[in-house]
């Protein structure tokens, strides 16, 4: 059994790491979907209200709502498959609640790359934040959701700033032997 937390800010590269794992069979927990599902079942819009109801689900059922609302999809998935990729920890309560229940075999990894690399992407995605402004305003709500302190707890980091396809062969190797796949990558790129 193997649980992979990802973390990191809008752009950032942790959908891009999802469909990697989604590739290669493993299945994708997004703890964003938790939120949507929320939504829809309050007779919201997710695309209008996802902020929202992830901040009125942290305030009326704790800080690792969300995480605690991912556990059972994430449990379900790890009855028929070895391992498991947790898209969009946003908190560091969120990956404390997933280090209690998977232990060891919970791994976090914080996806970083600079605010402008981040902002291209975004707008080049264009169904989300479409300026640096708007951007800037999804960082901060990340943030304050305790972002910073998931990051901080992260037991490895990769640097999203080179091609696409190098990104994608630090996911694989992540995905294939752990954290110890990515220092392999790093000495290779070294």
């Amino acid at each position: 059994m193997r649980v992979i937390g990802t973390v990191g800010l809008p752009g950032s590269g942790k959908g891009e790491a999802a469909s990697v794992a989604e590739e290669h069979g493993i299945p994708v927990v997004t703890m964003g979907d938790v939120i949507r599902a929320e939504c829809r079942d309050r007779g919201l819009d997710p695309a209008e209200h996802h902020g929202e109801i992830a901040g009125a689900l942290r305030e009326e059922n704790g800080p690792d709502a969300i995480a605690q609302r991912s556990l059972p999809i994430i449990e379900d998935e790890l009855d028929a498959n070895e391992t498991v990729l947790v898209d969009g920890i946003r908190a560091g309560v969120e990956a404390e609640r997933f280090e209690e229940a998977f232990g060891d075999d919970f791994t976090l990894v914080s996806i970083h790359a600079p605010f402008e690399v981040r902002a291209d992407r975004v707008q080049s995605r264009g169904r989300d934040a479409t300026d640096a402004e708007t951007l800037r305003e999804r960082d901060e709500r990340e943030r304050g959701f305790g972002m910073d302190e998931a990051i901080a707890r992260a037991d490895a980091e990769i640097d999203n700033t080179a091609t696409l396809e190098a990104f994608h062969e630090k996911i694989r190797a992540l995905l294939a032997e752990g954290v110890e796949g990515l220092e392999r990558e790093r000495a290779q790129e070294a």
